[in-house]
């Protein structure tokens, strides 16, 4: 009898704390990533700087650019030597030595270049 009431006991309590945690009127999460893509969504609303340097090597097969570019104010960067991800298709023609103008988004320690030109 004790067991069967202690089972009972233990399935009310469960029950209302399922319940109770289903309805969290306080708890406003509208605006919170629910899954990776509403997460990587909101990573790319990350603002477009831009920037000009020397391109110091290319990777084809990880799809980089290393470039030294100047101060970046809008992101707070001194001027560096950095690498950028970069699509095959941006980094089609371009070669160590150019002088680039670049446009990227910096997505915590990585960047990632949205336009590269060269400069003549």
């Amino acid at each position: 009898m004790k067991l069967t009431l202690i089972a009972v006991a233990s399935t009310v309590i469960a029950l209302s704390l399922y319940a109770q945690a289903e309805d969290m009127p306080g708890m406003k999460m509208d605006d919170m990533p629910m899954n990776d893509m509403q997460m990587k969504q909101e990573a790319k609303q990350a603002p477009v700087a831009k920037a000009e340097g020397t391109i110091k090597a290319i990777d084809t097969t990880k799809h980089t650019v290393t470039i030294a570019h100047g101060a970046v104010p809008a992101v707070q960067w001194p001027a560096m030597t950095m690498g950028f991800n970069a699509t095959a298709k941006q980094l089609a023609g371009l070669k160590i030595g150019d002088q680039v103008a670049f446009e990227f988004r910096a997505e915590g320690m990585a960047a990632t270049i949205v336009s590269i030109k060269t400069l003549k």
